[in-house]
């Protein structure tokens, strides 16, 4: 055989898939439900735990998921977050991920149909670690900020309307030729040659690889998150639904632009507001 199906592109992969089947995919896919599930109840059960907050200077409440619960170390409170973070993105991207996973699924079937499932974990793995260590840098730049808000009532006051800047340049990364760049690496990146690595190590790196680029593409959705409120479950449900949108729409660039038109409108809104001109 000429060409190695390690090696697929991505139109390949996606075609192996619809020879395979749904059908042959069920497991795959009951267990990537009931994960969804797992990370949704456990993100809505954190929000709840972690309701109410701080009132601050300007009219805005500071969130809980900043602050170290009665008894906690820092490093305990840092662990928990990044834990809560992890079950988060589960619920947030897995339905963009599980795609991603099927075409890999499809190009190493052939050659590792005996460990297709421990691979698929290995590579989703890859994919969580990347967000881990998103969450595990987050959270230290939010101690310091929740520490300079708390310190200096003029810089909390400030939060509302920067909070209509961040929307604002969220919004613009939206329409940049980066952003359309790594729409496309997330939705057409085929699993690399395994020729050269053991399958297992092959798997992890596209893992790896996969969430490095969906870190990237997803910089300003996580921006909005963080500014309006990583405990708001409405604000994650918008978000992901977007997210998701963008990823499985045939246009997925118009998606991005007309999301990022919407995101500037709002920050212009807010802004306003905050300025009491609206």
């Amino acid at each position: 055989m000429a060409r190695s199906n390690a090696g697929l592109t991505a139109s390949d992969s996606e075609a192996s898939v619809s020879g395979i089947g749904w059908a042959r995919e069920w497991r795959f896919l009951g267990i990537s439900a009931l994960l969804f599930l797992a990370g949704a109840w456990g993100t809505i059960r954190w929000c709840e735990s972690m309701s109410g907050g701080m009132a601050m200077p300007g009219g805005w409440t500071m969130s809980m998921a900043w602050m170290r619960m009665p008894g906690q170390t820092w490093l305990g409170a840092a662990a928990s977050f990044v834990l809560m973070w992890v079950m988060m993105m589960v619920a947030m991207m897995l339905p963009s991920l599980v795609p991603m996973l099927l075409r890999y699924r499809g190009s190493v079937r052939v050659s590792n149909q005996t460990r297709l499932g421990r691979l698929t974990a290995l590579a989703g793995a890859g994919y969580l670690f990347v967000w881990a260590v998103f969450g595990a840098a987050v959270y230290p730049l939010a101690l310091v900020l929740t520490a300079a808000y708390m310190r200096w009532s003029a810089l909390a006051r400030s939060v509302p309307i920067a909070t209509g800047f961040v929307l604002l340049l969220a919004g613009c990364f939206q329409l940049t030729r980066w952003k359309a760049r790594q729409l496309g690496h997330c939705r057409n990146t085929p699993a690399r040659d395994q020729s050269h690595y053991s399958a297992a190590r092959s798997a992890w790196q596209n893992g790896l690889r996969w969430g490095a680029h969906c870190s990237l593409c997803c910089f300003g959705f996580m921006l909005i998150l963080l500014a309006t409120g990583v405990m708001r479950l409405g604000a994650m449900a918008i978000v992901a639904t977007a997210i998701t949108v963008e990823r499985l729409s045939p246009k997925p660039q118009h998606v991005a632009r007309v999301t990022g038109i919407g995101i500037i409108a709002t920050g212009a809104l807010v802004i306003a507001r905050a300025l009491g001109v609206a």
